[in-house]
Parts: C-alpha cells; structure tokens; sequence
C-alpha cells in the first residue's frame, strides 16, 4: 500500500513481521479490526491502520516506535475509541497502537494527593480501583474514556467548573516520541518554574508528538456531602441565563449541565426520567453538609428568579446516578430521536457572558433551517454541543448542518471563544482551527511537530 509517504507494501509487510516476532498474538490485521479501530463516536472515517497492535508495557512501545520511525510507517494512537474528530482513524495507514492493555494503577500516594497510572486505564476503571483512599479523579468528559485519550484531547466535561480539566489535573507523564526515546515530562510537585512547559504542549496535542506510556495525575478528596438537582424553565434564554447568574454568584456547583427541550424529550425516553419537556439545568453539589445545602439553596433563588419550575433533589447516590447516566447518555439518547441518522456534534465554548445569545442563535439557526438537533452542554464553563442529527444520505441537510456550524464558530470567534471546548481538532476541524488562530500560528504549531517528528510518523493528518 503506497502512502503519502511513499510506503510501500514491502515495509508494512516488515513492519507486520517484527509486530509478530515481539508481540506474538497481540498482532491483528483483520479487516473487522483494523475498520473498528478506524473510527471514534462521531466523525465517521473509515480509514483503517494496516495492523492493530497491543503493547504491555512501555518498552515495547519505545521498540514499536524505533523500528516504525526507521521505516516511516505511521503510528496511531488508540485508547478507548471515544474522540469525536476522527482522532484515531488512519488516512494514510500504518500501525494502530491500542493501548488498552496498559491500564494498570501503578501507585497512589495518598498523603500528596497524587497517583501514576498507564494510559490505557479509564476513567472509571481508575476511580474504581481508588475506592478506600477517601480520593477520586474528577475528570468526567461523559465517555468511559482512556485517561491517555483523555489527556491526548485535552479532556473536560461535566466536572470542569470545579476541578479544572485534564490540563489541570495532570502533573507528570513519560512519553515515547517518535524515535522510541522515553521521556519524563513535569514533576510530582505542585509547582516548578524549570525550563519550557513542554508536558502541557503534550496535553491536547492528539498524539501527533509521542504515545503516553505513564502519567501522574492530581486526586481530590472524595466530598463529605453531595447533593444533586434538575430545575425546568419556560424558555431556553431563561435557563441559560440562569448559568450566567449562578456562575457570577461565586457558588461552587461541582456540575452544571444544561439539556434543551429535545434532549430532554430523548433522555426521557432513552433513561426513563419523566422531566418535564423543557429547557433543563442538571445541577450538582460538593462539600461539608451546610456548604452543601447554602450552595443549594442559593441555586435554587437563582433559579426561580429566572422562572424556574419543578426544582428536583436528588440526594441518594441511586438517584445522582441516574441523572448523570441520562446525562451520559444523552448522545445515545438522541440518535434514537431520529432512527437512520448519522450524528454530527458541534462543539464551541464563549465566555460566560455570551453564552445565553450564542445558544439561543444557535437554536434559531436550527429551526430556521428545518434541521433536527438537540442542544446540551457543559455550560458552567461556557461549553455547549449541539448535536445534528442529519440523514446521512441527505446533501440538502449535510449542506444546512454546516452553514448552521459554520455560524457557530464564527460567533463564538467573534466573542473570544473557541471553536472546540473540549473536543480536539482532529481531522474535523483543521480549517475552523485556522479560523481560530490565524494560519501563521497553526505554521507554528507545524514547526514544532517537525521538531518533534521530523517524519511525520505520529498520527498523521490530524490538527493540520
């Protein structure tokens, strides 16, 4: 198979041979696999590796990288298949490492609040297995993701706006770049001022710089009380603006999550919730019991200033759950909306104080066009998604999904925003990621990947 980088069979052939030799059975060139670890959630790519790979541990990934960069084979990052951007598929082919099989808890050092884990761990695995430590790890993008893909995306969801996201909450990590040479990037202390903060150039640059073999990630302390709540409002402008208030209040919600009346209507009848069918807040609480119940009540004055009806409590762990998991599911949710279609999820983030007029632009961008799309997010921090729910065979639609985005994006820009809160560039995103920056910094970004993999081995395709 010839690449653009002039591949030829002769070396996938070499480089599927030497897999064997070292990996044994954990070699696979199927079609069936290579396609299913083609793509992710969304962005729907069909453009599979030449072989899937699993290395146990650190060093077969720094051998796998050697003899891939000697070759100038592509290399592809995979975790748990979650990225929304066709993050994992493989335009010009190559190796697809899955990291899944490294997913082990190193050690927890409890006594500073910190823990090093493989990347091929996930987030739920991970917090699991830090059960009796009186610690968790709160990062929650919805998807039982890979703590690798996450840090590899730059991740953030539901508990942003009080744990920060992943750039937050990893502190160290070992890389192997493009050569096969392992690398310690940051330190176990909560601060250091030595040298280029080259471990947060790592965080969210979608594999296209090294593989994950290790990172050290920040714990918290599991809260003494938690409280959650969903709050209804007539319209969409009266909930969001809600968001705005609370934010502006100084209350320290742990979550705040809102879902449109569409996706209300999906979460209903995907999870079973019997809310009422409009614009809903998802609100949750963490800390001592009376800081607990003031932040609460103070969401819920809030609330109701902005017409907010049906205020539900959710204080038993069953019942937290059930909220989060419809909230967790709501992308699955909202393909059953429409049986046949395909899903795209727009992602933009704007400061707070532009985020009632960009979601409700949005909305009348939607309707204007005819088009069936739920709207949700993680609005505390700014961040919302909308999910278009287009048929896939419809160029009439495809065609308003993207004017409709395309709107987004320059709406978010013009207010200081971003086009992607949480989602990463990929290969969706590349000419809204020149919109952003302007093309002379993205030139940047490509120098410094050259610096980093002079062949261009590493994910290639993506972010640029």
């Amino acid at each position: 198979m010839t690449t653009a980088f002039d591949v030829q069979p002769a070396a996938i052939d070499e480089i599927v041979a030497f897999l064997r030799g070292a990996l044994g059975d954990r070699v696979n060139t199927t079609r069936a696999v290579r396609e299913q670890h083609a793509r992710g959630e969304a962005l729907d790519t069909h453009l599979p590796a030449d072989v899937v790979a699993w290395p146990r541990d650190k060093h077969e990934v720094s051998a796998i990288l050697a003899r891939c960069n000697a070759l100038g084979v592509p290399v592809i990052g995979y975790g748990a298949g979650s990225s929304l951007e066709g993050h994992v598929s493989a335009p010009f082919g190559g190796v697809c490492l899955d990291m899944s099989l490294m997913n082990s808890l190193i050690t927890v050092h409890a006594e500073d609040g910190d823990c090093v884990v493989q990347p091929g761990i996930t987030r739920e695995d991970l917090n699991s297995q830090l059960k009796g430590t009186g610690l968790f790890f709160p990062v929650d993008p919805g998807a039982n993701a890979s703590i690798g893909g996450m840090a590899s995306t730059r991740a953030s969801g539901t508990t942003t706006i009080r744990y920060g996201s992943m750039q937050h909450n990893v502190m160290a990590m070992e890389v192997a770049l493009a050569d096969g040479t392992l690398v310690r990037l940051g330190t176990r202390a909560r601060k250091s001022s030595a040298g280029f903060d080259l471990l947060h150039l790592m965080i969210g640059a979608e594999g296209t710089l090294g593989i994950i073999t290790e990172l050290t990630l920040r714990l918290h302390p599991l809260p003494s009380s938690v409280a959650a709540a969903s709050c209804a409002f007539p319209t969409l402008h009266d909930a969001v603006a809600t968001v705005t208030d609370l934010v502006m209040s100084g209350g320290q919600m742990a979550r705040m999550e809102f879902l449109d009346e569409h996706q209300v209507r999906a979460c209903n009848v995907h999870s079973k919730l019997g809310l009422p069918e409009k614009p809903t807040l998802f609100l949750e609480f963490h800390g001592s019991e009376s800081a607990v119940r003031e932040q609460a009540e103070l969401a819920q004055e809030v609330a109701a200033s902005n017409g907010g009806i049906d205020f539900k409590w959710a204080t038993r762990p069953e019942d937290r759950t059930q909220f989060w998991r419809a909230r967790h599911m709501a992308y699955f949710a909202a393909l059953a909306l429409r049986p046949g279609c395909v899903c795209v999820v727009a992602d933009v983030c704007v400061p707070i104080s532009a985020l009632a007029d960009a979601v409700a632009n949005a909305r009348e961008d939607i309707d204007r066009e005819g088009l069936v799309a739920p709207i949700l997010g993680h609005v505390g921090d700014g961040n919302f998604h909308v999910l278009f729910l287009q048929m896939p065979d419809s160029a009439t639609e495809r065609e308003a999904v993207d004017r409709v985005y395309a709107a987004m994006v320059d709406r978010a820009l013009a207010v200081g925003g971003t086009c992607t809160g949480e989602h990463g560039i990929g290969m969706g995103k590349k000419t809204k990621l020149i919109a952003e920056v302007g093309q002379h910094v993205v030139d940047l970004m490509r120098d410094t990947k050259r610096a980093w993999d002079p062949k261009s081995i590493l994910n290639p395709g993506k972010i640029f």
